[in-house]
């Protein structure tokens, strides 16, 4: 597992050490310490609980000024230009003998006890009056491009504010990757596939100068590109194809999924992508497919346990709804507020029951969604019944008409049932002409009722629009504002954490003072004002990263740079990190010629070990898919909440049961013992083995897998040692054609099956090989 790194201000390695043993440093090379950005996180997150505005205790209160530097009953506890002699650093480190501090909580980490050393060593400065508001509030300004000295590096702007910091790093970019690896991490970025060996063979032959860019419009157009970006929405929108909870019953919801793919595909402007599917129902003359955008907030789980009280089920909903799209839109932990102001950040309660009333005054029906052909037979059926309907109304029809028409009226109704008409989750807007309103919830209790508020919006952020509707339209209108300090920046945020393995902030759900600072914090002002110019386009903004210079950087990295700039923070080299889960899977079936290319539709059952389901309330059963939907691209994996598809949860995917901004890599033991022996994964190295069989020789089929999986040919040092374990393996199944059999699948040994079991091997260690799981 990556480890999580404190959030320090951009330091030097010279500054790093002067931050972990600020003692042994001149004062004047030390890290500047900025209070309102350094400092008082820490206060605010660590003291103000027991040294704040509702607790002073020992008599000490340090969220203002004057009263932190009077101290407590023990004395003052800042001493400024004096932190060896400060009672607050002897505190924090638990010296002479006294408690560390906080009390009974995690203790400050060394880099945190160094920033307040180095505040109260600069005299503990501390600006008078009202305090900034957190950089995130306020509405991003656009800044000029920075001066550099090597601009001939920049193929656009987001280069030179890279390379700006690189310099005052004294730091040097990596060179490009080769045209072969960066096909590769452009195809996985855009599409989430690999390239194809006619793509890559005509890519590589293409000396244009422009060669990567249109191969960068190529993918961007691709069909296969809204399938790759509605993975990551997906998490958010927490969609899938059950209830969720104990029962955990079955949903249709994958008409919301198509119009997600569908959406960015059509590279739909982000602010419209948004009004849709907060509010598409209240758009005029609403289509089909913008009720359908609707099911974003439908995504919420649905109890359907015995004894449950059905109006607080649904308020635990809205509790979801608003959570959510403060994480999505605004990279806010907004949920703090449901039970008292937020601790940390300017939300109050009654901000967060105001906009809970925008999603307390909706209906959630079923829409019915019949292809032409179905919506005429229903129709004709619906038809014969009212005349059905006519006879058994009238007093004049004699029995055994009646008796027959009932009978006739059971009949239409199975058959109109047997239509299996798809249906989706969508939401309505009460028509009751009252505005939105709830109650507020004392210490966020449901049955503890507070006072009626109105709908609306955060007081800290910037005001509603004007002549904006009160209602989800208006919410919607708010959000993607140009006012808006968040949207922008989160939303161009994410995208680039998507392509380079960790966002410009990090903490990409969350944006609060709780949050990590912008490493770059001109760039991300620049890509949100940028995002506005382009009228909110996606696709222009990824096509503006990946053909920067900082994207086409080879990852490789010298000894010194990874001990300088371990995650990569200051961007001196290419992104690499592993793939994720779903892309790990599309991988390997494209690898092996199995991967299915048909977009959209209901969700498949691909092949997962047995045993996996256990429903106790309904004998809901996986049944592996048929044909080609047993290949299909993840994505149409159908997602148990209870039970997500095992492979993707080894890989880090979440559950869906609520919200997931950000999925944490991790790196353990079951990842490698997945990809060796999972039933799926064997079948893939089947498939490539299969592929490798036809090329002619055995070395040839050994390069033409090694290129599926990485792009690349192999060196003759790892074709020789490939070649020396196929060579192995060769000679072990020619003895044990029983264990060759079981390997490949077949029922009785050939004259090949020892061959071809060979290769299954030297397939399956392709498919397990670091540059194949990695995004190079």
């Amino acid at each position: 597992m990556e480890p999580i790194q404190p959030n320090l201000w951009a330091i030097s390695l010279a500054g790093l050490a002067l931050t972990l043993l600020p003692e042994m440093a001149p004062a004047q090379n030390r890290p500047r310490v900025d209070f309102l950005r350094d400092v008082q996180p820490i206060f605010r997150a660590h003291c103000y609980q027991c040294h704040g505005p509702s607790s002073r205790q020992g008599g000490l209160r340090l969220d203002i000024k004057k009263d932190a530097l009077k101290g407590g009953i023990s004395g003052p506890a800042i001493l400024p230009g004096n932190a060896s002699a400060s009672l607050l650093l002897a505190r924090v480190q638990g010296l002479n003998g006294k408690p560390r501090m906080p009390f009974g909580f995690a203790p400050l980490t060394p880099q945190q006890i160094a920033i307040l050393r180095a505040w109260v060593d600069a005299g503990a400065p501390w600006p008078e009056g009202t305090a900034r508001p957190h950089w995130a509030y306020v509405p991003p300004r656009r800044p000029s491009l920075p001066a550099v000295r090597h601009r001939e590096w920049c193929r656009n702007a987001i280069d030179y504010f890279v390379l700006a910091r690189l310099e005052r790093e004294h730091l040097q970019p990596s060179p490009p990757a080769p045209k072969s690896i960066l096909l590769r991490r452009v195809s996985l970025d855009l599409t989430g596939l690999p390239p194809t060996l006619d793509e890559l063979n005509a890519f590589l032959a293409d000396r244009s100068p422009n060669a990567y860019e249109k191969a960068v419009d190529r993918l961007l157009a691709s069909p296969h590109f809204g399938e790759r970006w509605a993975r990551p929405w997906l998490d958010m929108a927490r969609y899938a194809d059950t209830n969720g909870y104990e029962k955990d019953a079955r949903r249709s919801m994958w008409p919301y999924r198509d119009w997600v793919i569908n959406a960015f595909n059509k590279d739909m402007p982000f602010n419209q992508f948004t009004i849709e599917q907060i509010a598409g129902d209240l758009l005029p003359g609403a289509t089909q497919d913008q009720l359908i955008a609707t099911g974003f907030h439908r995504n919420t789980m649905i109890n359907e346990e015995g004894g449950v009280d059905r109006e607080e089920q649904r308020w635990l909903t809205i509790v979801d709804r608003v959570a959510t799209t403060a994480q999505v839109w605004l990279g806010t932990t907004l949920q703090c507020a449901q039970c008292h102001d937020h601790k940390y950040d300017p939300f109050t309660q009654k901000d967060y029951y105001r906009l809970f009333a925008f999603f307390d005054h909706t209906e959630e029906p079923v829409l019915d969604l019949p292809t032409p052909r179905q919506q005429a037979e229903r129709s004709r059926l619906q038809a014969r019944m009212a005349e059905l309907d006519k006879l058994l109304k009238s007093p004049n029809t004699p029995k055994e008409q009646r008796d027959q028409a009932t009978q006739m009226q059971a009949d239409l109704s199975a058959k109109i049932a047997a239509l299996a008409i798809p249906t989706t989750l969508i939401m309505r807007e009460k028509q009751d002409g009252k505005p939105p309103s709830t109650y507020t919830h004392i210490k966020g209790a449901y049955l503890s009722r507070g006072e009626l508020v109105t709908a609306g919006t955060p007081a800290a952020l910037h005001p509603f629009p004007r002549n904006a509707p009160l209602n989800r339209l208006g919410l919607a209108l708010w959000l993607t504002d140009p006012h808006n300090p968040l949207t922008a920046r989160v939303t161009v945020n994410r995208l680039w954490e998507t392509l380079f393995g960790r966002g410009i902030v990090e903490t990409s759900e969350d944006f609060g003072t709780q949050g990590s600072p912008p490493t770059h914090p001109e760039l991300l002002d620049w890509l949100a004002t940028e995002f506005l110019r382009r009228r909110w386009s996606i696709k222009a903004m990824l096509r503006l990263m990946v053909t920067s210079a900082t994207y086409r950087q080879s990852s490789q990295a010298s000894a010194a740079l990874l001990e300088r700039d371990p995650y990569n923070k200051l961007l001196a080299r290419g992104p690499r990190f592993r793939m994720e889960a779903e892309m790990i899977r599309d991988c390997a079936l494209a690898a092996a010629g199995l991967l299915s290319l048909k977009i959209g539709g209901p969700s498949v059952f691909p092949l997962q070990p047995e045993g996996i389901w256990q429903i106790p309330y309904n004998a809901d059963r996986w049944v592996t898919s048929e044909g080609e939907d047993r290949y299909r691209r993840s994505l149409y994996t159908f997602w148990r909440r209870t039970s997500p598809y095992p492979q993707f949860v080894t890989f880090d995917a979440p559950s869906r049961e609520f919200c997931t901004v950000r999925r944490i890599r991790t790196t353990t033991p079951l990842q490698a013992l997945t990809t060796l022996n999972d039933p799926a994964f064997i079948e893939a190295a089947r498939g490539l083995a299969s592929r490798m069989g036809a090329a002619g020789s055995v070395r040839k089929g050994i390069g033409l897998g090694f290129r599926l999986c990485t792009a690349r040919w192999p060196t003759p040092r790892e074709l020789a040692a490939l070649t020396k374990l196929y060579d192995e393996e060769l000679q072990r199944y020619r003895q044990d054609t029983k264990a060759a059999c079981a390997l490949i699948g077949a029922a009785t040994p050939d004259a090949r099956a020892s061959e071809q079991a060979a290769r299954t091997v030297v397939a399956n260690v392709l498919l397990n090989m670091d540059e194949f799981l990695t995004k190079e």
